[in-house]
C-alpha cells in the first residue's frame, strides 16, 4: 500500500477511535499558588549535601542543642544534637502565639476583643504582664504581653481565650504539633512551666518559629520586633538583645528555666547582591543571659559570611518551554511560583548546575499549577538539591481535528 494511503487509513482509524473516547478526564488540580516552598523547618542535607556543607568548619558553641536555619533556601545549614529532647522554658509561647494568629485568622477571635483573666491565670508563677484581673484586656495587648514581655499570665489568659480552657488549648498545641510531624515535642501548658511531661528539640522549636514567619508574616512583623511594651504602668524590655544590637535581627523568643537553661530563637534578614537573605536560629541551654545573646550572633554571623543564596528559579519566570501535544498552544512553560535558591559555601555559586526531568511526551489539558517534573540541583556533578516544577500557565485541550492531527503524529513519531 503507498504510504500516502497508509497515512490516511491510519488517521481514520484514530478519528474513530477518538470519537469513541470518553471525555477527557479532568487535570489534576492545580497547587496552591501562594504556598511557602515548604512547610517544615528545613531539609537536612544527606550524602554528597553533608558533605558539601560539613566543609565549612562549624562555629565553637556554648550550648547543649542549636540549628541554624536558611529560610530563604530551606535548608538546615548546621546544628547540633537539634533533635535531642529538652526543656523549652518560654519558648514554649511561639506555639501559643501561632494558634492566636491562626483564631485570628479565621475570625474566632479579634484583636480588639476584650477579655477577662480568669483566678487560674492569675496565680501562675513565672515571668507575667501584671494583668489586673479585675480590668478586661484586649486580645492585642495579651499579644503584646506574651510576646515582649513573655507574660505567663498573658499566654493562660489567650490559652482560654482561644481554646475556651487551658486543657483544650493545650489538646490544640500537641494536635498541631502532629500534623508537623514533630516527633520530639509534647507540650503540657501554653507558657513553658517546668514539667516532665513537656519537652521540645531545637529542630521542632525551628519549625514552629518558621510557620509563624511563613504563614502569618504580618503579624510577625507587628508583634516580635517590639522592644519595648507598656501595660498596667509597668514597661518591660523585650528580652531579645539581639533587637537592641543587630538591627538585621527584627524578632523571635526567648526562655529560660534552671532545667531549659538560656535559650533563644532569632530570625533576622540581610541584603546581598542577589537579594535578601533570612536566616532563623535556635539555641538551647547556654550557660546565662548574656551567653545566649552571644552565641545566636555568632551563629547568625558565621552562617550570613560563609554560604551564599544561588537563586536557580526566580518567581513565574520560566525555566523552560516544554512542547504540548492535542493543546490549544503547543508549548507550556515551566517555572514555580516561588523563588527557588540554594546554599553553598561562599565562593562555589558558578559550580552550581541545573537540569529538567520531565515527561515525555506531555498532553493537553494541563492546569495551572499543575506539576511537571523536577528541577535537579547538582555542585561539581554532585546532587544538592531538587525541586518540583510546576506549569506557569494552563493549556486547554484542543479541538476534534488538532486531538487527530497530533495522534498521527505522535503515532509515527
Amino acid at each position: 500500500m503507498p504510504r500516502s494511503l497508509a497515512l490516511l487509513a491510519l488517521a481514520a482509524a484514530l478519528s474513530c477511535a477518538c470519537l469513541a473516547q470518553a471525555a477527557p478526564k479532568p487535570a489534576a488540580a492545580p497547587a496552591p499558588l501562594s504556598a511557602p516552598v515548604a512547610t517544615g523547618a528545613g531539609n537536612v542535607p544527606t550524602g554528597p549535601t553533608a558533605a558539601l556543607l560539613e566543609s565549612v568548619p562549624l562555629p565553637n558553641m556554648q550550648a547543649r542543642s542549636w540549628l541554624v536555619l536558611d529560610m530563604t533556601s530551606n535548608q538546615i545549614l548546621a546544628e547540633q544534637h537539634a533533635n535531642q529532647q529538652e526543656a523549652p522554658a518560654s519558648l514554649t509561647k511561639l506555639m501559643t502565639a501561632y494558634l492566636t494568629f491562626k483564631a485570628l485568622k479565621d475570625g474566632s477571635v479579634k484583636l480588639n476583643q476584650m477579655v477577662t483573666e480568669t483566678n487560674e491565670a492569675w496565680r501562675t508563677g513565672g515571668s507575667r504582664m501584671f494583668i489586673d484581673p479585675r480590668v478586661p484586656v484586649s486580645v492585642n495587648d495579651l499579644i503584646l504581653g506574651m510576646i515582649v514581655q513573655s507574660g505567663n499570665d498573658a499566654a493562660m489568659t489567650l490559652a482560654q481565650t482561644v481554646g475556651g480552657s487551658v486543657s483544650a488549648f493545650v489538646g490544640m498545641m500537641n494536635r498541631q504539633a502532629q500534623q508537623w510531624d514533630l516527633k520530639g515535642t509534647h507540650f503540657m501548658d501554653p507558657t513553658g512551666l517546668p514539667d516532665p511531661g513537656h519537652h521540645t528539640t531545637a529542630h521542632d522549636l525551628s519549625v514552629i518559629a518558621a510557620h509563624i514567619i511563613r504563614d502569618f508574616p504580618a503579624d510577625y512583623a507587628r508583634y516580635f520586633k517590639v522592644k519595648e511594651f507598656t501595660y498596667n504602668h509597668i514597661t518591660q524590655p523585650n528580652r531579645v538583645s539581639l533587637l537592641f544590637t543587630d538591627p538585621s535581627v527584627d524578632g523571635m523568643k526567648t526562655g529560660y528555666t534552671k532545667e531549659a537553661g538560656y535559650c533563644m530563637i532569632t530570625s533576622a534578614q540581610r541584603n546581598f547582591p542577589n537579594g535578601p537573605r533570612r536566616l532563623l536560629t535556635v539555641v538551647m541551654g547556654t550557660p546565662s543571659e548574656h551567653a545566649r545573646g552571644a552565641e545566636s550572633e555568632k551563629l547568625l554571623n558565621w552562617a550570613f559570611q560563609n554560604f551564599d543564596d544561588i537563586h536557580v528559579v526566580t518567581a513565574n519566570k520560566p525555566v523552560l518551554a516544554a512542547h504540548v501535544w492535542k493543546g490549544e498552544t503547543d508549548q507550556v512553560q515551566l517555572g514555580s511560583f516561588d523563588t527557588l535558591a540554594v546554599s553553598v559555601p561562599r565562593g562555589d555559586g558558578a559550580k552550581i548546575k541545573t537540569t529538567v526531568q520531565r515527561p515525555d511526551p506531555l498532553v493537553a489539558p494541563i492546569a495551572r499549577g499543575q506539576s511537571i517534573g523536577t528541577l535537579q540541583v547538582t555542585l561539581d556533578g554532585k546532587p544538592v538539591a531538587s525541586y518540583p516544577l510546576v506549569a506557569l500557565d494552563a493549556v486547554p485541550q484542543a479541538g476534534f481535528f488538532k486531538r487527530v492531527w497530533d495522534s498521527l503524529r505522535l503515532a509515527i513519531k
